[in-house]
């Protein structure tokens, strides 16, 4: 979790790295700038060793609950912004620096990571 004061402010300069990680697909963006939660998949992959797409988060803002794929991500700022796909509500935050990956998931009040089977 960010800590208050601990993340990056305007001001700071971030290096963000928008890999996919050797994956093809390039999600297309919407009209309002937006493409798909498949976009997370890159960044996700470099904190967590699973596929986190097709975990099930619940927005904490309206408790819309679906997989993280559907959720729509902007990506123009110095990382990754993604949204409720019901409400807009900011959801999850995911920023690459130099040194650290900053992982905000404040507007998240679960998430379900399906296991193998």
């Amino acid at each position: 979790m960010i800590q208050s004061g601990s993340a990056p402010n305007a001001s700071a300069t971030v290096e963000v790295e928008r890999e996919t990680s050797g994956r093809n697909h390039q999600p297309e963006a919407t009209s309002d700038g937006h493409v798909d939660g498949n976009a997370l998949a890159g960044p996700l992959s470099e904190v967590f060793a699973v596929d986190l797409t097709t975990a099930t988060s619940r927005c904490a803002h309206c408790g819309c609950a679906g997989p993280l794929a559907r959720l729509h991500v902007y990506a123009q700022a110095p990382g990754f912004v993604a949204r409720c796909q019901r409400c807009k509500e900011v959801v999850l935050r995911i920023v690459h620096a130099k040194d650290a990956v900053w992982l905000d998931m404040s507007g998240t009040a679960s998430l379900a990571i399906p296991t193998p089977q």
